[in-house]
């Protein structure tokens, strides 16, 4: 299987983007120059979600 590794702007540490993922395109057509890991990305998005209900 064909994958890229990425390094994660949050916890700096490198993750793999399998082909067929939304980030593998993305880093494939460079839309994003910015990616981070399944981790980063689940406790950013539960923290806006706790911010937003404030």
């Amino acid at each position: 299987m064909i994958y890229y590794e990425i390094l994660c702007y949050s916890c700096r540490r490198k993750f793999k983007v399998y082909e067929g993922s939304l980030k593998y395109k993305q880093f494939k057509e460079k839309k994003s120059k910015i990616f981070c890991c399944d981790d980063c990305s689940f406790k950013i998005r539960l923290d806006a979600i706790k911010n937003f209900f404030r």
